[in-house]
């Protein structure tokens, strides 16, 4: 017998389409912003695609996220952010 989780106890996700010279470098700027800490509650994936970085992270810690890019030295800019991945 499988588990699930009731549609309450499920994490709601945002996507965020970004311009950027690679993952490593997105990774980086947000590790420096919030640290350990809040990369563990933002819970960010890599979404794969040809010639984009779509990252999903946890709606609660958008705020967070998009202000880690801002403060970062290097070029990163979120083009798009939106609640399902066909809306990017």
């Amino acid at each position: 017998m499988k588990l699930k989780l009731k549609p309450s106890a499920r994490m709601n996700r945002h996507y965020i389409l970004l311009e950027a010279k690679s993952k490593k470098e997105v990774e980086q700027a947000i590790l420096d912003y919030i640290g350990i800490l809040g990369w563990a509650k933002a819970s960010p994936i890599f979404i794969n695609d040809k010639n984009k970085i779509i990252l999903s992270i946890d709606r609660k810690e958008m705020i967070n996220v998009r202000a880690a890019f801002e403060l970062s030295n290097s070029d990163i800019k979120v083009l798009r952010v939106s609640g399902t991945l066909k809306g990017l």
